[in-house]
């Protein structure tokens, strides 16, 4: 092969763990309030998550033209440049999975791939008028209306229930979980998974492989399911914890409410074509089923702090991806390329080791609430 193949290889490649990287960061999205209501038990969750992403992906495209054409000019695109866009949303990927930070796989992504073009090619090439119109309104507006159809589900959940028994209402409602958490799921591998499938055709485009207007090949589409099911698989506990212990106790009535929020706003961006987080829907409707329940506690605290991490990515990941091209550029061609891969991986390769530190997994996930984000967290090791 010659360099430049090999350099697609390593682009490819660097895709797909971007992908898997996005699965288990974002398994709480789907999964964190079956886990902690008890509706579905973690590894079952996480499984049947897994298999949903996977197909949920083959149903739309739309947000993959999103993100290959409507993000920046892809006569602008590099090999070079994808790859460092990705590192740039690798690395925020990681730094919030150790933190326990649900954060925006997809605005990592995004801003990674913007900080490398802007540098690279100049703010010509950066299509100001799609980031705003599909990237920054939505991120402002989802998690809102997740928020608010959250809190008045919740509350008419509560009030049509209100002369069910407690068992009963209970037992109805983790069976109700399980399709509504499925949905999210299924949501989930509709929107996020089509982000890989657009970066990698904007690789094949840069290529010359793919003509300028050209959609995702079947084995891209294949490969992108296949790699986020297998990250969901893995688990995000961190995450999950987060989610489902961190921002309110949450009872089977309203992680049912919240889980049906999600999916309604993720399968409408979907329609439309926009890239949101689904994490930012996702907590945005655990927040509003906390609302919607009377005397329930909001923890405001660590709401601000995954705000604090929203209004970083974009930004952070842009600074990541932008160093990350001048580096490779620095060195030159497809050396420079494998040196930022080689310190991409022993980075992450150190937080996953850090991570060992303060184990948080399927049988832990669930332990009280101490206050803390990971790794902090004083969670306990399995026995």
């Amino acid at each position: 092969m010659d360099a430049n193949t090999v350099l697609l290889v390593v682009v490819v490649a660097t895709a797909l763990t971007f992908d898997f990287t996005n699965g288990f960061h974002d398994t709480a999205n789907a999964m964190a309030t079956s886990i902690a209501t008890g509706a579905l038990r973690p590894k079952i969750a996480v499984a049947l998550s897994a298999a949903l992403n996977f197909l949920g992906a083959f149903l739309s495209l739309a947000v993959a033209a999103t993100i290959a054409k409507g993000i920046v000019d892809a006569g602008a695109i590099t090999l070079t440049v994808v790859f460092a866009g990705l590192v740039g949303g690798l690395a925020w990927n990681l730094l919030t999975w150790y933190f326990g930070i649900p954060s925006s796989s997809s605005h990592a992504l995004i801003g990674g791939v913007v900080g490398a073009t802007l540098i690279a090619a100049g703010p010509s090439a950066i299509k100001g008028v799609g980031i705003v119109s599909k990237v920054i309104i939505p991120a402002i507006l989802a998690p809102v209306a997740a928020m608010l159809v959250a809190t008045v589900g919740t509350y008419l959940v509560y009030m049509i229930t209100r002369n069910i028994p407690g068992e009963i209402r209970t037992r109805g409602f983790r069976l109700g979980q399980i399709g509504s958490a499925s949905l999210v799921s299924l949501a989930h591998g509709t929107n996020d998974a089509q982000k890989t499938m657009g970066i990698i055709t904007l690789a094949l485009i840069a290529n010359g492989t793919l003509g300028k207007d050209a959609g995702p090949p079947i084995w891209v589409i294949v490969a992108s399911a296949t790699a986020i099911a297998l990250g969901t698989y893995i688990g995000g506990w961190r995450v999950i914890r987060t989610l489902g212990k961190g921002l309110t106790e949450i009872e089977t009535p309203q992680g049912f409410a919240a889980e049906g929020s999600s999916a309604a706003v993720i399968f409408a961006s979907s329609h439309f074509g926009f890239p949101l987080s689904t994490t930012h829907v996702c907590a945005g409707s655990v927040i509003g089923s906390g609302l919607g329940k009377r005397l329930a506690e909001v923890r405001w605290n660590v709401a601000g702090r995954m705000a604090t991490a929203w209004l970083l990515t974009l930004p952070a990941a842009a600074l990541v991806g932008a160093v990350s091209w001048k580096g490779a550029d620095l060195i030159g061609g497809a050396g420079g390329v494998a040196v930022v891969f080689v310190l991409a991986l022993l980075g992450g390769t150190g937080l996953y080791l850090a991570s060992r530190r303060s184990t948080v997994n399927a049988s832990n996930v669930n332990d009280e609430w101490d206050g803390r984000l990971a790794p902090a967290a004083a969670v306990k090791e399995p026995v």
